[in-house]
């Protein structure tokens, strides 16, 4: 029984969202300049110059990575990627990161040595410095956490709740690549755990595999935004599928949504591998997560400068709050609602 009386409700019961939610419900925040706290993408903390953005990721064993298939170095490589997009999800430029990890007593030296070589490779990449951390053992396998610092113009952040009547919805890069990468390594892990001398066959599917062991920022995104001088109303970056993020961030700006479905970028090799599989290449866009790509909306004023940008697909419109989030399905004028049956941690 818990204190209250009353039978333990299952984390299962109320899902990732809601557990959240339940947890965060009584934060007050007490210090002015704390701008904004639990429930974005990051955390805003205001200096005497600008912004301080602060956002942190855990990524455990047996939960978000499998050591069977997932090379070490891509590992640490993507531990601090994933972390990134969301200071990129804020508009904001990221600066240094701390590293914390836990490992059990079967990892060697040389193995956390990989780990480290990815993580030292992405700040490389993306210009941060590694400035603290700490390290302890583990009686259940990997654990790293991350926290990402960046910096940010006060007038330049972006928030999930600025959308408004009539934005255009628009999405980076395509998705459901890396849940379909996700699916050929578990489809391969499964035959070699039935028989072991079988070499694993991933030919023609470079591209879905490098999107789920080693994805990509979009620091590029932020510098077309500069460049364009375009501030989105709202932006969030797409960990959980692109059905999650639309929820969130109708929620948070109190707006519905409407897209199309035959707008949803998706690439041949994701499409021709869902069907390899027997999965609708839109349903991993909506429900499968990872993709690591940018969800924002702009007001409808710059539709010729999106529309020219090659990188960059407008998918839909806010509408107000009462008429829902739905999917217009293609070829008909059918309705799906969108549903948040994205991955639960």
């Amino acid at each position: 029984m818990s204190e209250n009386g009353n039978e333990p409700t299952p984390l299962n019961e109320i899902g990732e969202f809601g557990l959240i939610d339940r947890l965060t419900q009584k934060i007050e925040l007490k210090n002015s300049s704390t701008i904004l706290g639990v429930g974005d993408d990051a955390a805003l903390i205001k200096n005497e110059k600008a912004l301080t953005v602060v956002s942190t990721d855990l990524l455990v064993e047996g939960v978000h990575f499998d050591l069977l298939y997932v090379p070490l170095k891509h590992l640490g490589y993507k531990a601090v990627v994933v972390n990134l997009s969301d200071i990129y999800s804020m508009n904001a430029t990221p600066t240094q990161i701390t590293v914390s990890i836990a490992v059990s007593n079967r990892m060697s030296v040389e193995a956390l040595e990989d780990i480290y070589e990815g993580i030292n490779l992405a700040c490389e990449m993306y210009g941060v410095d590694l400035v603290g951390g700490d390290t302890t053992s583990s009686l259940s396998g990997t654990v790293i956490s991350i926290t990402a610092i960046g910096e940010l113009d006060e007038a330049k952040a972006v928030k999930r709740s600025g959308a408004k009547e009539t934005d255009l919805i628009c999405v980076s890069g395509d998705l459901g690549a890396a849940f379909a990468g996700l699916q050929i390594l578990e489809r391969e892990k499964e035959v070699f755990k039935e028989h072991s001398t079988i070499q694993p066959d991933f030919s023609g599917k470079d591209y879905i595999l490098e999107r789920q062991l080693k994805p990509e920022a979009r620091k590029d995104l932020i510098e077309y935004f500069a460049k364009e001088g375009i501030v989105p109303t709202a932006m969030i970056d797409i960990s959980d599928g692109l059905s999650s993020e639309l929820i969130h961030l109708a929620k948070a700006s109190e707006v519905g949504v409407q897209i199309y479905e035959n707008k949803i970028p998706l690439d041949a090799q994701t499409i021709n591998t869902c069907e390899e599989l027997n999965l609708n290449p839109v349903m991993a866009a909506l429900n499968g997560g990872e993709d690591y790509e940018l969800l924002f909306t702009v007001p409808i004023e710059h539709f010729e400068k999106i529309k020219r940008e090659p990188l960059l697909t407008i998918i839909g419109h806010i509408t107000d709050q009462g008429s829902g989030n739905n999917m217009v399905a293609s070829g008909t004028e059918a309705l799906i609602e969108l549903k948040a049956q994205g991955w639960q941690h």
